[in-house]
């Protein structure tokens, strides 16, 4: 009979990441109650942004705070699908999920900044505004829809394929949500400038995507 090793990791500090979610997002329900509300029910109605998302700025504090939890859970997502499929990678790559959350953050602020900077270039500023606010607030829900993968994959039952397959289904619906709502608000700029919709698309909508996936595999 040939033994193999049996690679284990602590689940301590996954704990305390999660909490410190929870902790996050509890904390800006308790402040922000009204805008919270309007916040969760972004997949039925796009209400939310012609209330708070016309004048606050990307960096209002309700912004900046769920994105906290959008970046570890999105990290840890990463980093569970990494342990799944290359669990040796664990043991040859110190602090493993300190890079993977590195990574997410600059991924994300990187092309906020690149997409303010072509809003000021092109002075579109106030639809990328828009635009930018909108894809932020999806993501930021969808850190509810992580937070719960989390805690299915942590403490129920271990990451599989039929896990991922359910879990890509609604991102991509969501996603899909998203994007039928924001180029439905802005639909007849998008006909009028065709051609630059589809280069920002390509330049700025799938190939960081595609060059992430790359870092990853």
């Amino acid at each position: 009979m040939q033994y193999l090793d049996r690679i284990y990791t602590s689940q301590d500090w996954i704990t305390l990441l999660l909490l410190c979610c929870i902790i996050i997002t509890t904390a800006v329900k308790i402040a922000y109650p009204l805008r919270f509300q309007e916040f969760l029910k972004l997949p039925l109605s796009n209400k939310y942004f012609f209330v708070f998302g016309k004048n606050d700025p990307i960096y209002h504090l309700f912004n900046v705070l769920l994105f906290i939890p959008q970046a570890i859970c999105v990290a840890l997502l990463l980093y569970k699908v990494i342990a799944w499929q290359n669990p040796t990678m664990l043991l040859n790559t110190p602090f493993l999920f300190v890079k993977i959350l590195g990574v997410v953050v600059g991924f994300v602020l990187t092309k906020i900044i690149l997409e303010k900077t072509i809003g000021i270039i092109f002075n579109i500023e106030n639809i990328i505004h828009q635009y930018v606010h909108q894809k932020l607030s999806y993501r930021n829900l969808m850190s509810v829809l992580f937070l719960i993968m989390l805690f299915i994959v942590v403490y129920v039952t271990p990451i599989n394929k039929d896990i991922m397959l359910v879990f890509c289904l609604l991102t991509v619906v969501i996603n899909a949500i998203a994007l039928f709502y924001s180029y439905k608000t802005n639909g007849k700029l998008i006909i009028t400038n065709f051609f630059y919709f589809i280069l920002y698309l390509c330049a700025l909508e799938i190939s960081p995507y595609i060059i992430l996936y790359k870092v990853f595999t």
